[in-house]
């Protein structure tokens, strides 16, 4: 159990500001004894929560900082430019690859700024990050 909860933080950081990647820990845990149900649970709620923190700093930062001044934040003017673009073409859809290198913490932290709601951010960024993980489970196990 101390494998899954280690998974879960490690999920959880990766979606934050910090570079960590929890596809690795995932596919080491598929090698292991425990049910992969389990690893997708521990690593999809980890990820998602991660999500949520990056939403919740994003929707301080659109209170409080006009969003042309968020170079203090993890991301480049650009990327959090990209991600907005993102969300003008496709909308609050785009939570489905936030998963996705560069991006995809970028459009968690946008979807805060825009002020997606909760409910519909946790849904759309959760499936699409389950996905991810059912990919690897499918692939990998």
């Amino acid at each position: 159990m101390a494998s899954l909860f280690f998974l879960f933080v490690i999920s959880f950081l990766a979606a934050t500001l910090l570079p960590f990647s929890s596809e690795l820990g995932f596919l080491a845990l598929l090698q292991g004894d425990l049910s992969p149900i389990l690893i997708l649970v521990a690593a999809t709620l980890g990820n998602t929560l991660g999500a949520i923190a990056n939403w919740l700093l994003g929707l301080l930062a659109a209170k409080k900082v006009p969003i042309a001044k968020i170079s203090w934040f993890k991301f480049k003017v650009e990327e959090i430019d990209r991600a907005q673009k993102w969300f003008r073409r496709f909308g609050k859809w785009s939570l489905l690859i936030s998963w996705f290198p560069l991006i995809g913490d970028a459009l968690t932290f946008v979807a805060g700024l825009m002020r997606i709601p909760l409910l519909q951010f946790t849904i759309l960024a959760g499936t699409g990050k389950a996905s991810r993980y059912i990919f690897l489970l499918y692939v990998f196990n």
